[in-house]
Order: structure tokens, then C-alpha cells, then sequence
């Protein structure tokens, strides 16, 4: 699907246009074009610092997060590659611990460009090669790479030597590209596993487990899943890990819900099981605090959308497949209040499975309101709410999720709580609207 990435700045602008024009408009999977290009560039994938190599379906953007803040809070500088973007598309890519400048953004855009046309890059390829090329001619002590999708054939795993591999929880997504199952999935995630090289996991059911392990073996890594060599849980206000190396206590994550402690606890993982970098108990503990990873159960600060509805709170997530919306609604009660009404905003792309998104959330919704995505094929809102008034759903189509608040407004006054979820780019839209950092 395309990015329809923009930017306020004309030139990177012009840069993102020119993608546009020359790529393919949809996801396409494989090492031989972001093998050829790197070539091309001189190969910066093989001049980063150490590198922090995170995939999964779900989490792998928060594990990012807590692995650069813990590396920041040690007084590493940190390059950190991630994506999509919610408002700025330089959010993808942060060069020794600072966003990209547009004036730097726009010449190394085109200097992929300028030798790929008959490559003819992917979107995520291109921009790949761009932020690598920045890592490379900026120092700085390690590198944090998010897999963009899948793992075996993702643009990023042209990296051939990362310090230490991560995977975060797994799901059913990309079906397209990854395949329909759940062991057929981890095993593409696996792809990311090197000779030599920790593999870092949380634990997963037996098959997909084995699958894991079979490509761990096969590729010489050194495989590390939770609850065998180490181990975490949340109890008593404080997320408790342990290893080899001994036990570690720290403060809860402030980003919100109970997964988020597992997912700091694969990134503390990936930390230990590696001794390149040195990064004190009390940087982590540190970190639990300063890690920061908008639109994941992110409670909206007072801004023009929030306006609308005042006195009631508004949340947003990106949830965008079934197993994280299903971890969310596992978290609601907790973080809005288990007698709270919950009225929801939803827009879901139309590649998504988007009943599967929805339905941990039927029994907890007093209502729902669904919106377009815009500049991106969706899910007609009207379907979407067609089909959850068969579910006997109170549910309506609205024209945006100003329109949706408004009516939320009109009908329930200062009751419940609203909850916006269903893709990033929404979310993006309505961090945008509402005038909020992500930076």
C-alpha cells in the first residue's frame, strides 16, 4: 500500500514525490534491490555503530523506544530508525539522538534517487537507504532498527552483523507477504536471526516457538526466549527481571497498559544478553521513565479536538490487527476506569481485518463512531458501521473525527471516555489536528 508520506518542507517534498513517482506504490519484499543500492552508496549499512535489530508484530516500535532511552539515559548517542510516522515523516529517522533535519533530509533522499531509478526502489527501500547513509556519516555509539515488515526479506536485514536481535510479541498481519499462519509468520520473522548473534524473544506457543528455534539453530544464533535464560513480570508497582547475570527491580513504564512492562522487559533483555555497550541497572531503571512512543494508548493532551468534548478524556491507539487490539481491550479497565463508558472513534485501512480489529471491543463500547482514514483506501465508515449495528452495536458513520466528537458531544455530554483507534496514519491525523508533539 502506498505511503502517501508528505512533508511541510517544499524540498523534501519534492524528494517524496519523486519516490512516489518511481516506486513500485506497494510493499515489495526481497534483499536484491536494497542489496544493489547499498552497493551503489557504498555500502553505509556496513559502517553503523552497533546495532540493535527489533522485529515482531506487535511492540517491536515500543521495544525501540525503550532500547534507545536506556542507551540515551547511559550517555550513549543513539541513531534510531523506525516506522511509519504519525504527523512528520522525519520522525522516521533520528541521527545521534535528534530527529532529521529537513535540510539534511532532502539531499540524501535525493542521492538515493539519483542512482535508483532502474532499481526502482520501494518506498520503505528508498528511505531505508537514506537513513543508513545518515548513520553512516554521523557517529555516534549504537543504532536502534526497527524491521519494517516481516524480517527475512525486510530492507533493514541487509545489516550483516547487528550486535543483538530482538522479537517482539507475534500476530497475524501481512498476510499477503508473510503468509496466513501464525508458524509461517514467526519463521519470516526469524529471518532476522545472524550467526553468532543473540536472538532475544518473548515467548511464544509451542509451534511458532519451534519454528523460531529451527531458524536460530539453522543460522548459527544463539537463541534467548523469555521464560527460559531470562524472565520479567509486573508486580507490586515494579516490573522484576531476571538472567543469568542476576535480578533486576525497576519502576513500572509510564507508557500505559501492562504490555508495555513486557515490552520494556524484551528491550532490558536484548540489553544484557549483549556486552559491547555498557549500560548501567540505573540507566534502565531510568529509561522506564523517559521512554516515550505516541499513539499507543496515549491519552491526548487539551488541544482543538480534545475541545470538543470537554471534560472527557480522550485516548487514541494505533491498533491495527487483531492482536493488538486484543491487548488493549485486555488493558482498558485498567487505564480508564472499569465503570468508565467507553465511546469509540474507529477507521480501519482497507488491506486490514478490520471485524477482527473491532470485536475485543464490542463488549466493553457503549458506542461507536466510524470515520474514513484519509488520503488512504479504507474501510467505507458506513460499512464498518453497518456491520457493528448487526452485532447490536450502537453505531454510526461520521464524516471525521472532529464530526465524530462533536456528536459524541451532542448526545452524552461530559460521560464515559472516548477511545480512537484503528490505524497509525488516524492517529497521526488526530495527533496533527490536535496540535500534539511527537517528536
Amino acid at each position: 500500500m502506498a505511503d502517501h508520506a508528505q512533508s511541510d518542507d517544499p524540498a523534501v517534498q519534492a524528494q517524496l514525490d519523486r519516490l512516489t513517482m518511481l516506486s513500485p506504490g506497494r510493499d515489495v519484499l526481497g534483499l536484491e534491490r536494497i542489496s544493489e543500492l547499498m552497493a551503489r552508496l557504498g555500502n553505509p549499512h556496513r559502517k553503523l555503530p552497533p546495532v540493535f535489530h527489533v522485529a515482531g508484530t506487535n511492540g517491536k516500535g515500543s521495544t525501540c523506544a525503550f532500547l534507545r532511552a536506556s542507551l540515551e539515559a547511559a550517555g550513549k548517542s543513539v541513531h534510531v530508525y523506525t516506522s511509519p510516522h504519525l504527523i512528520r515523516f522525519n520522525e522516521r529517522i533520528r541521527v545521534a539522538g535528534k530527529l532529521i533535519e529537513d535540510a539534511v533530509l532532502a539531499p540524501l533522499l535525493s542521492e538515493v534517487l539519483d542512482c535508483s531509478a532502474d532499481i526502482a526502489p520501494s518506498f520503505f527501500e528508498a528511505t531505508t537507504a537514506a537513513a543508513f547513509l545518515a548513520f553512516a556519516r554521523t557517529p555516534a555509539d549504537a543504532a536502534v532498527i526497527e524491521v519494517g515488515l516481516g524480517g527475512r526479506l525486510d530492507a533493514t536485514n541487509v545489516i550483516e552483523t547487528p550486535l543483538v536481535c530482538g522479537i517482539a510479541q507475534l500476530g497475524i498481519d501481512h498476510q499477503a507477504f508473510l503468509g496466513d499462519d501464525a508458524v509461517t509468520i514467526a519463521g519470516e520473522k526469524a529471518g532476522i536471526a545472524k550467526a553468532g548473534v543473540p536472538l532475544v524473544t518473548m515467548a511464544y506457543p509451542k509451534p511458532e516457538a519451534r519454528r523460531i528455534e529451527e531458524i536460530a539453530t539453522a543460522s548459527g544464533a544463539p537463541w534467548h526466549p523469555k521464560g527460559s535464560d531470562w524472565d520479567a513480570a509486573p508486580y507490586r508497582g515494579k516490573l522484576h527481571y531476571r538472567d543469568a547475570g542476576g535480578k533486576l527491580s525497576v519502576p513500572l513504564p509510564r507508557l500505559a497498559g501492562a504490555h508495555q512492562a513486557m515490552n520494556a522487559a524484551l528491550a532490558i533483555a536484548m540489553l544484557r544478553h549483549q556486552s559491547k555497550i555498557e549500560v548501567p541497572d540505573a540507566a534502565i531503571r531510568a529509561a522506564m521513565g523517559w521512554a516515550d512512543w505516541p499513539a499507543r494508548l496515549q491519552r491526548l493532551a487539551e488541544g482543538p479536538l480534545t475541545a470538543r468534548v470537554p471534560g472527557v478524556p480522550v485516548w487514541i491507539d494505533g491498533c491495527h490487527n487483531p492482536a493488538s487490539a486484543e491487548v488493549v481491550a485486555a488493558q482498558l479497565d485498567s487505564v480508564i476506569g472499569a465503570e468508565t463508558p467507553l465511546h469509540i472513534i474507529a477507521g480501519v485501512l482497507a488491506n486490514k481485518d478490520a471485524e477482527g480489529i473491532l470485536a475485543p471491543f464490542l463488549a466493553r463500547a457503549a458506542s461507536f463512531r466510524t470515520v474514513p482514514i484519509p488520503g488512504h483506501p479504507h474501510h467505507p465508515a458506513g460499512e464498518l458501521a453497518d456491520w457493528l449495528s448487526t452485532r447490536e452495536i450502537n453505531a454510526s458513520p461520521a464524516a471525521d473525527v472532529r464530526s465524530a466528537l462533536d456528536a459524541l458531544a451532542q448526545e452524552n455530554g461530559k460521560s464515559g471516555a472516548v477511545l480512537i483507534l484503528g490505524s497509525l496514519y488516524l492517529a497521526g491525523t488526530v495527533l496533527r489536528a490536535n496540535r500534539e508533539r511527537t517528536e
